[in-house]
């Protein structure tokens, strides 16, 4: 028997994580199926093999789909005399033996312009109790179809085939409780029900979807705590941006396959939990805006394979980073740290990450100056230590500036200063001010000082000393300006003549 998509699809994940901040947005899996579960023998049909001496559709499943796309203001379909053998996007069918087609896919709503699906009149659409007669539906899409028809989620879903493998109801509008029935759906392997209007606790009853492989309740207002977790094969858990409270289970650590953990906006307390580290194949971990209040947990450092780490506006309990913090993380792209309630050094530990894109640090109480092995991040294009209390001069020369320009930012360090001879000025927009200062070359036996201190800003004024190495520091950048026109100017009088 072939499978439903081609093989090599055992499962589709569509994970941006380039541009993972905001990183989030939300994406559908779809999965294939090998296993014998029916007498199907051929994968989705096209119109000239469906056009076979004797090749029919089930006239009960014919019926059934007449009666779903009513329901759905489709009514054209019932003009179709073989929804299968006139198929259009949205429906696929499948033979059996005896080459009687029967469907296996209904998709529903304007997904691109590309994915021509029927779409829903929006205000008198209903899932009709006639996917009841579908017995060997696999895959069953709703997507923006009862917008202005809001309705709980049918209880009846739950009785649908055992073969059925795929439920998306997709920014539905849907209100009230997830059905507790869907937990009789053990066949499934994704169950989206992103962007409703859905409330109350997440069903204990889905724990028993084993084959789970995308779970997606994100962007509803779901309460409760998150139920003891045991996928063995889920790759997607996103329960983002609803109102769930209490701790991240321990069990999580049991979802080895788990590639994306979004749990970000959310009203989650207590710590990360110290399992975190057995995750071997995340990629992606958001945990931001919730009430996380523990230090992150030393297994974290055994994530090899993730990229990006999100914990932005967690309170972290006044945590200090070690040393040591993020060795092993070597596939680290993205660290997102912000207001996280930091204090101390920032760990030198980050520095040999080379792979960093995206440094945001900013909102601690984080000291110390910054680690010299920055200077050797060569990827990285973006950094935040705004808001902080760093001290001593900046590592980075003027191509690293370049690059990040006004995504590099260092304001409000009092006591951060570059130097000279750096090169870090000439990098800088020169429409953009960095904030920070220049560093006074120091007396032997002398402390470092910032020239740009003010008594507002905790400090003295600058010396009359202190003023003529600023002017001529100034000179000296107005003369260099003054070469670069000149030369450039020289060379359209050489063009023009």
């Amino acid at each position: 028997m072939r499978t439903f998509f081609p093989p090599q699809a055992q499962i589709l994940v569509v994970l941006l994580l380039s541009l993972l901040v905001p990183l989030t947005k939300p994406f559908t899996v779809i999965v294939s199926d090998s296993s014998n579960q029916s007498a199907l023998v051929d994968g989705p049909q096209s119109g000239f093999t469906m056009n076979r001496d004797g090749a029919r559709t089930d006239a009960r499943e014919q019926e059934a789909v007449y009666d779903i796309m009513r329901a759905t203001g489709n009514d054209w379909a019932t003009d179709i005399p073989d929804v299968c053998r006139g198929r259009w996007h949205g429906i696929e069918c499948m033979p059996d033996k005896d080459n009687v087609y029967h469907v296996v896919s209904l998709s529903f709503g304007a997904l691109s312009d590309d994915t021509a699906f029927p779409t829903c009149d929006p205000t008198k659409s209903y899932i009709s109790k006639s996917i009841m007669k579908l017995p060997h539906l696999r895959t069953l899409f709703f997507y923006r179809c009862f917008s202005y028809n809001p309705q709980p989620i049918p209880a009846f879903l739950g009785q649908l085939s055992p073969t059925l493998q795929t439920l998306v109801l997709r920014e539905n509008g849907h209100v009230g409780f997830i059905p507790t029935e869907l937990g009789n759906l053990t066949r499934l392997k994704v169950l989206d029900l992103h962007k409703n209007n859905l409330n109350g606790s997440i069903p204990v009853s889905l724990g028993r979807l084993a084959e789970l492989r995308s779970l997606d309740l994100s962007r509803n207002t779901l309460t409760g705590s998150i139920f003891s977790l045991s996928f063995p094969v889920l790759n997607v858990l996103d329960l983002s941006q609803n109102l769930l409270v209490g701790s991240i289970p321990s069990t999580l650590g049991s979802c080895h396959s788990l590639i994306k953990i979004d749990f970000s906006r959310n009203r989650l307390s207590g710590s990360i939990p110290e399992s975190i580290g057995s995750l071997k194949e995340l990629i992606l971990m958001d945990l931001s805006y919730n009430r996380l209040s523990k230090p992150l947990p030393t297994s974290i450092r055994n994530l090899n394979a993730l990229q990006a780490l999100i914990l932005k506006g967690n309170p972290m309990g006044s945590a200090t980073l070690s040393s040591e913090e993020f060795d092993g993380m070597r596939s680290l792209m993205i660290l997102i740290l912000s207001y996280t309630n930091l204090h101390g050094p920032i760990p030198e530990s980050l520095g040999r990450l080379t792979n960093l894109r995206v440094i945001h640090l900013d909102g601690n109480q984080l000291n110390g100056s910054i680690p010299t092995n920055f200077k050797d991040l060569k990827n990285l294009g973006e950094l935040r230590l705004n808001d902080n209390q760093l001290t001593g001069p900046v590592p980075f020369g003027r191509e690293m500036v370049w690059k990040m320009r006004r995504k590099l930012k260092l304001h409000s360090n009092p006591g951060l200063c570059y130097d000279a001879n750096s090169g870090f000025e000439d990098g800088l927009d020169s429409t953009f001010d960095s904030g920070i200062g220049l560093c006074n070359t120091p007396e032997p036996g002398s402390a470092r000082t910032v020239q740009h201190l003010s008594a507002t800003d905790g400090g003295t004024m600058p010396s009359k000393t202190d003023k003529s190495s600023a002017a001529l520091h100034k000179a000296s950048v107005f003369l260099r300006l003054l070469q670069q026109t000149a030369a450039i100017a020289s060379t359209l009088i050489f063009i023009s003549t």
